[in-house]
């Protein structure tokens, strides 16, 4: 077990979105789509791609251990009371999904539950674009405060996220 995570938030309203549009804009110019799972439809069939594509793209988190059955996701992730479809960023490559950005409301703050590429997309700043396309979810739900917590050794994802403006912050994690 890890002993101390790395937690991060971003105060949004510093979040300099014209900084980071150009990633979303590239995306857009190589012809992929950044979408939500509510405009997509939240459906069954969405949920398990939704489940395959997090299952990939957790395989190589430090420390994440083995992934959820279907049925526990569904349960843990998707059936309480934070999930909200229009937080679920989803990249697409034609019809194929390449990339998530999962976040939750939690009252005060949304969490940034998972943000992840298939293998063969990323070094394209997907993470970046997804993460900034999501970050109106925040502003939907009225808060200004993202968090998010990594394993200290997913340097990729605590230096991504810092490069957005997340700091340190001292929180329990939920």
């Amino acid at each position: 077990m890890v002993q101390q995570w790395v937690r991060l938030e971003l105060d949004v309203r510093a979040f300099d979105r014209e900084r980071f549009n150009g990633r979303v804009d590239k995306c857009r110019k190589e012809g992929l789509v950044l979408t939500t799972l509510a405009e997509l439809g939240d459906t069954p069939e969405h949920r398990r791609t939704l489940y395959e594509l997090n299952r990939e793209c957790s395989a190589d988190i430090p420390g994440r251990g083995e992934f959820y059955s279907y049925e526990e996701y569904v349960k843990q992730r998707l059936e309480v009371a934070s999930f909200d479809p229009r937080g679920v960023v989803i990249a697409l490559d034609g019809d194929t999904w390449i990339g998530m950005a999962a976040t939750s409301h939690h009252g005060r703050f949304v969490f940034n539950e998972m943000t992840g590429v298939t293998a063969p997309h990323r070094r394209r700043g997907l993470s970046i674009a997804m993460k900034t396309f999501g970050l109106d979810f925040a502003r939907l739900h009225g808060v200004h405060i993202v968090r998010t917590v990594h394993h200290p050794a997913n340097t990729r994802a605590i230096a991504m996220n810092r490069a957005l403006g997340f700091v340190d912050a001292h929180w329990e994690t939920p």
